[in-house]
This record gives C-alpha cells, sequence and structure tokens, in this order.
C-alpha cells in the first residue's frame, strides 16, 4: 500500500484514490439532469381533494423559522454571555485562553469550532469534545466528542458525560487545558 500525504496533510492510498478522498473532488464538472424527451411521467400529478387552507410560501423565500439557532440564555439576554473559560497551560498554544459560552462549546481545530485549537495536529479537527453550561442547572460536563482520539479528565479517559469542578485539567492531543467557571455558586446570568 502506497501512501500519499495531500497539500492539507491527510495521508491516502495512491493506488486507490487519484486524488485525496478527504478533501473531496476538485474541479469536476456535473452537468444537470435532464428528462428524457417525451417520456411520459411516471408520476403524474394528484389534484388535491380540497383547497388548502395555509398559506402557501413561493419559491425562495424564507420560511419564518429558518436561520441559526439561538441559544437560551442568548434569547433571553439579548447577547451570549460568557460562563468560563479554557486556559492552556501547556502545549503549542500555551497561555491562551478559550471563551465559553452557554450551552455547548465543540472543541477542534476547525475555525468553525467554539473552541478553535488550530496548532495541536493531535486535535481532531472537528468534535474532539464538548464543554457545555447548562444554565438551568448551573453546571459545567465534558463530553467525549466524535474523535477516534481520546480526552482525558484529570488524566483519566472520559469515556461518558462527566461534571467539571473549577480547575480541573482536560487533556488531547498534546494540548492541557485549566477549566476556569465564571458561572457557579457564586454568579448565575439572570435576565431580569
Amino acid at each position: 500500500m502506497a501512501m500519499k500525504r495531500c497539500n492539507n496533510g491527510h495521508f491516502y492510498d495512491d493506488t486507490k484514490h487519484s486524488v485525496c478522498p478527504f478533501c473531496g473532488v476538485q474541479k469536476i464538472d456535473i452537468s444537470k439532469t435532464m428528462p428524457l424527451k417525451d417520456a411520459p411521467s411516471l408520476h403524474p400529478q394528484t389534484p388535491p381533494m380540497t383547497p388548502a387552507t395555509e398559506k402557501t410560501i413561493a419559491k425562495g423565500q424564507a420560511h419564518a423559522n429558518e436561520g441559526k439557532t439561538v441559544g437560551i440564555m442568548r434569547s433571553h439576554l439579548g447577547f451570549d454571555p460568557v460562563v468560563g473559560w479554557l486556559v492552556c497551560i501547556d502545549g503549542p498554544d500555551k497561555g491562551k485562553d478559550f471563551r465559553l459560552k452557554s450551552e455547548k462549546n465543540f472543541i477542534g481545530r476547525s475555525s468553525n469550532m467554539d473552541v478553535a485549537i488550530s496548532s495541536d495536529a493531535g486535535i481532531s479537527r472537528a468534535n474532539h469534545a464538548v464543554v457545555s453550561y447548562n444554565p438551568r442547572k448551573n453546571n459545567f460536563m465534558l463530553y467525549p466528542g466524535e474523535s477516534h482520539s481520546l480526552v482525558y479528565l484529570n488524566s483519566d479517559e472520559v469515556c461518558t458525560p462527566i461534571q467539571l469542578n473549577p480547575g480541573d485539567c482536560i487533556e488531547m492531543g498534546n494540548t492541557k487545558l485549566m477549566f476556569i467557571p465564571f458561572c457557579g455558586e457564586w454568579f448565575q446570568w439572570r435576565n431580569d
């Protein structure tokens, strides 16, 4: 098996693939699917039994519920407040802090992640782990992500959700993060 490395750092078998299967096929022109000429319709349109009672939304118009999902705290307070931090205490980003918001914070290398640790190749690109803050219970949890790599809390492997406490050490890849809560027994955001 001949392994080749693409420009994005992925390894793949070049005897099976002409381009990196992880990056996707680039510069491919797929033309529009066209119906056969003079082909009869296999599914004739069924006439409605009763007239439509709801207003029909024209093609291209947005539905009222489309768009980005808004978290509970953001909808109540009008902004997404900080609820804690992860501080890198060892690894390529040593000294850097990462802000945590209410509800789920996805951790990975990608810039799309809530906590983006881009300089550690030992961390999965997406969803290596998740830190969540539950505003109803006023607590923090650590969840393992969808990565093949492991995540540790205070040197113990995390296989199921586990509660986070102030000063806990989260390890993934070559990075160690200390958990510093802002919300807890001493403070909780209220929408007064």
